[in-house]
Formats: structure tokens, C-alpha cells, sequence
């Protein structure tokens, strides 16, 4: 069994595992629990009342978060010459389309988000098995495959991101960082959490959000009183 450190005995000691937390509460407690010396991600974990092996259960979704990830998000956009300018401009970290899946079929995988546009995911869906696995394969409902490519940088860039549930039902996402200030993460949460509420597929019967968990890297994870983040 793992020896707890010092700082990890404390951090427990400061939550009460028999209670929901308000999410206002929530967030200035996940700040004091954290003991890393780098800036840790704050993270969400949303427990669904919905069956994903069921297409019609299936909650996936992009959001845009209003005070964004706090995350350097590095963004490659495989387009034609003509909108390349575009995707510059936008600030893209990588630019081109040929040269970049030669690269990737190499083995080069060294980023966060790929977008994309219709005419050339012929070419780009050939990369299926090596972007698919790293959950980097650009898709329609997520906004990566557009003729909107400035757009769709840009919108990233500034904190857009997509999520799934997973094969038990839950939705993890990075909702910030420890350095925001306690209401920039709750905004975030919320905007998260409404997206969420959206998406409730008409077939999902019973409680549709079942238990909401904040957590940040190698912290205790806090639970949320679902009722204060709607």
C-alpha cells in the first residue's frame, strides 16, 4: 500500500467525505487541497443516469468555457493553400496539410487538436488509426471539420473543447486551472454542467446527473451538491 505523504494526510483531513459540497464551496476547497508545486488542472467528473452502449443514450458534446482551460493548446490545421493565411492568422501552431499527415503517419502525434475541412478528409481520414486511439481524429459535431477553419481555431484557442461519455457513464473534463480565482472555476462548471443538461437524451430515463466530483491533479476528489450548479 502507498505511504501517504504529509501534505496528502492534510489535504484529506480537510474533506468531509460524507458530504456534498456547494460548488462555490467546492472550488475554493480544491485550491487548498492541492499540495503540487505545479499548476494542476482542475477536473470534473460527471456520473450520467444513461446507458452509452445504446445510440440513443449516447451524451457528447462540444462547450466553450468562459474563462477557458488555462491549457496551451497546441492546434494543427490540415487545409488547402487557401486557407492557410486564415489559419495563421487564427493561431494555429501548425499549418499545412500533405507535409503534416506524411508526419503523422511517421508517427508524429505532438498535438492537441486537429482541425480540418471537408474536402480533404479524404486524405485526413486515412490517419484513422493512428488519431483515433489519441482522440485526435477531427469530427463534424465537434467543430473540427469545417470550412470555418479561423473560426474553429480561434474558438478552441480561447477554451472550446469537446467531450464523451465514457463506456460508464461518466464525463471527465479539465474545467481550469488551480492559479483561477474560485468564481472563474464555478463559472466554468456551470457553462460545463448547463451543456451537459442540454444533451439529456430524450431516452435516458430517471435522474439524468447523478453525482458530480471536483478533483485536481493527485488531489482528493470533492463532491458537488448537483442542485447548486444548476
Amino acid at each position: 500500500m502507498t505511504k501517504l505523504t504529509k501534505n496528502k494526510k492534510l489535504a484529506i483531513a480537510k474533506v468531509d467525505f460524507t458530504k456534498a459540497y456547494l460548488v462555490d464551496d467546492a472550488a475554493k476547497l480544491v485550491k487548498e487541497i492541492t499540495t503540487v508545486k505545479f499548476d494542476a488542472s482542475v477536473d470534473i467528473d460527471v456520473r450520467l443516469g444513461v446507458d452509452p452502449r445504446k445510440a440513443n443514450q449516447m451524451v457528447r458534446g462540444v462547450v466553450t468555457l468562459p474563462n477557458g482551460t488555462g491549457k496551451q493548446i497546441r492546434v494543427l490545421a490540415l487545409c488547402t493553400p487557401d486557407k492557410e493565411e486564415e489559419a495563421k492568422n487564427a493561431g494555429a501552431d501548425y499549418v499545412g496539410l500533405d507535409d503534416y499527415i506524411a508526419k503523422i503517419k511517421d508517427g508524429w502525434t505532438d498535438v492537441d487538436v486537429i482541425i480540418t475541412m471537408p474536402s480533404v478528409m479524404g486524405k485526413v481520414g486515412a490517419l484513422g488509426r493512428i488519431l483515433g486511439p489519441r482522440g485526435l481524429m477531427p469530427n463534424p459535431k465537434s467543430g473540427t471539420v469545417t470550412m470555418e477553419v479561423g473560426k474553429a481555431v480561434t474558438e478552441v484557442k480561447a477554451g472550446k473543447i469537446d467531450f464523451k461519455v465514457d463506456r460508464y457513464g461518466i464525463v471527465h473534463s479539465s474545467v481550469g486551472k488551480v492559479s483561477f480565482a474560485p468564481e472563474k472555476i464555478v463559472e466554468n462548471v456551470r457553462e460545463f454542467i448547463a451543456v451537459i443538461q442540454k444533451l439529456k437524451p430524450t431516452a435516458a430515463k430517471g435522474v439524468y446527473i447523478k453525482s458530480i466530483y471536483m478533483s485536481s491533479t493527485m488531489s482528493p476528489g470533492i463532491q458537488i451538491d448537483v442542485k447548486s450548479v444548476g
